[in-house]
């Protein structure tokens, strides 16, 4: 058997979308084989997308699941990719998303998609942290972390964010597992590196949970350094522009909500086979 599929990017954050409909017996391994880019499509994550098309504004119900076969509560680019998705098909520029992380909305412009991601939290209940009082800006202790200061924070997963000079000076796929498995992320952490730019925004790089790698580009972790950089007094504007290596993302930071607004792209579909070892069979 076979499943149709398209595939988008939001600033080189690669997603496969399927329709919910589709049978797939398996959706972690399916995820596992299609997000590898040697034996499958190559991607960082695959979206189960079920439209329900006779509501007004139409909703969509959206499902992540990661390459390693986990399932993530929020991604703000594959958020704006599924509501793409589900603009295309009804004609709507505003569309309804429920998350794992709640109900968001979404504004369709054009080639940008803007996507409510909602009150960001540092409340260690919520990132969660292993401890009674928020992470702001501290070393995380322990024999194998890296010495970064580092401020945890919720946008709809964890994020472990560090303020660095410049981010490229960094090995990231050195000092990020550490982070990630650190003791006082007991769910794990996606790590998340920023710093200023001298036209005020900030150039970002996050090694994503789930993935257990860097990406070109993540929604969740533009949005942490937003709300990040509010917090530690590094900018106060409203609208803060985040550069991942994949382009250009804008966090609005408004009365506690927070929204992301980037691009999307559709490159092309085909179909694959639905058993846990599919192969790409076409793409148009």
């Amino acid at each position: 058997m076979t499943v149709a599929y398209e595939k988008y990017h939001g600033t080189d954050n690669d997603f496969v979308v399927v329709d919910a409909d589709e049978y797939v017996p398996d959706r972690a391994a399916f995820a596992r084989e299609v997000c590898d880019p040697a034996e499958g499509v190559g991607a960082d994550g695959v979206l189960f997308l079920a439209l329900e098309a006779q509501f007004s504004p139409p909703r969509a119900v959206m499902t992540l699941v990661q390459p390693d076969g986990s399932t993530a509560a929020m991604c703000g680019n594959g958020a704006r990719c599924a509501a793409r998705w589900a603009a295309e098909r009804t004609g709507a520029d505003a569309i309804m998303l429920d998350t794992q992380a709640g109900t968001r909305r979404a504004e369709v412009r054009d080639d940008a998609v803007t996507i409510e991601m909602g009150r960001a939290s540092f409340a260690p209940e919520d990132v969660p942290l292993a401890r009674d009082e928020p992470l702001v800006e501290e070393v995380v202790a322990g024999e194998d972390a890296p010495d970064l200061a580092v401020t945890a924070v919720n946008t709809g997963v964890p994020h472990a964010v560090a303020f660095v000079d410049d981010v490229d000076a960094v090995d990231l796929d050195a000092v990020a597992p550490a982070l990630r498995h650190a003791e006082v992320f007991p769910e794990g952490a996606n790590v998340t590196l920023a710093a200023p730019r001298d036209d005020g925004g900030f150039d970002q790089r996050t090694f994503e949970r789930g993935v257990e790698g860097e990406t070109r580009s993540c929604g969740t972790g533009a949005v942490a350094v937003g709300v990040v950089a509010h917090r530690l007094g590094l900018t106060d504007d409203e609208s803060v522009a985040v550069f991942p290596p994949g382009g250009r993302l804008d966090v609005g930071v408004r009365d506690g909500r927070t929204t992301l607004t980037g691009p999307t792209v559709r490159e092309f579909a085909g179909e694959l086979a639905s058993t846990p070892e599919p192969r790409r069979i076409r793409h148009a």
